[in-house]
């Protein structure tokens, strides 16, 4: 697939169009949102860490009512088993078995405060995560397209609260960290929410739109230079690997895995149709590393005990790493 300034100009026109009316229901968090498209433009699974109430729930809601996707809410709760999730066999009139879908089967699945279920109910969604497939009672089933998980969690140091397993992070390919509002976007909020205005947004997209601005980004090129520097920048994590800088082999128990290296060539890509260009820069590369590794680093004891972060350490593997 072949493509040209015109491809190019109307996927960016595109994405502005649907950044634009998502805004329309969320005041501020320009950069979560942009980044939560390019995972779904991606056709990745989003993880958006923040406290309670900043409006995790409502872009997602948002989102799927903007790309006029299908979608379906799943509240993790303590007590909630596997099959609430994926459906199961019931019995029929006639002394038979059916099988009754869960809630994952649908476009936009929100996993809403995810780390509140136990790790069993949790890895539930593995299997749907990376083969957009759900097995009951040996018989697969196929999850409709596009397919994403879009899960909300609250900082892991509250009570009640589960990390996630690492198998099932490495499956989202974003880690998205939603922070509190400034002052004028907390004036803009209550404008929006208390006043019982309505807000009327425009569908944007469909499934199929969303499919095909997918296979526009797998056409973007990248330079051998740009990927080798991505690849350099993920090994760059692993404290056993001979380049790595000494802020890794002193703080990161784990590093990522090569599911980071992909999701970063594949943001990276869309990223730069985003801002109207065909081809893969180094800024690219450095834009979506944060949200693509955040969750891939895994820190020591001493990291954790000295208060540093995966951002942290990003930081310097980055200001260290040269083009």
């Amino acid at each position: 697939m072949g493509l040209g300034e015109k491809d190019i100009d109307n996927f960016a026109v595109k994405i502005e169009d649907i950044q634009r009316e998502i805004q329309k229901g969320i005041i501020g968090q320009t950069e979560v949102i942009r980044q939560v498209l390019l995972a779904v433009l991606c056709g990745g699974n989003v993880l958006l860490e923040g406290v309670p109430g900043l409006g995790k729930t409502r872009l997602v809601k948002t989102l799927g009512h903007v790309l006029d996707l299908q979608f379906s809410r799943i509240q993790f709760t303590p007590d909630l088993m596997p099959a609430d999730i994926t459906g199961t066999n019931i019995i029929v009139d006639k002394g038979g078995f059916k099988f009754q879908q869960g809630p994952i089967f649908s476009n936009i699945v929100l996993a809403d405060e995810i780390n509140r279920a136990t790790p069993k109910t949790q890895s539930a969604l593995l299997e749907a995560m990376q083969e957009h497939t759900v097995t009951v009672a040996g018989t697969t089933y196929e999850l409709p397209k596009p397919y994403f998980v879009l899960a909300t969690q609250n900082p892991l140091e509250q009570e009640g609260t589960y990390p996630l397993p690492e198998a099932q992070l490495d499956r989202f390919l974003f880690k998205i960290t939603v922070d509190f509002p400034k002052l004028d976007e907390l004036h803009d909020i209550i404008n929006l929410t208390t006043t019982g205005d309505e807000v009327y947004i425009n569908k944007m997209a469909d499934g199929n739109s969303i499919l095909h601005m997918k296979g526009i980004g797998e056409c973007v090129p990248v330079a051998f230079s740009v990927q080798d520097y991505a690849l350099k920048l993920v090994l760059a994590t692993h404290p056993e690997y001979e380049g790595a800088p000494e802020v890794t082999k002193e703080y990161v128990r784990y590093g990522s895995s090569p599911r980071g290296a992909q999701a970063i060539v594949s943001a990276a890509r869309i990223n730069a149709l985003m801002e109207g260009r065909l081809n893969v820069s180094f800024d690219d590369i450095r834009y979506v590393a944060y949200p693509a590794l955040r969750h891939r680093i895994f820190l020591n004891f001493d990291g954790l005990a000295k208060g540093r972060t995966s951002d942290d350490i990003l930081d310097e593997i980055i200001q260290g790493l040269d083009e």
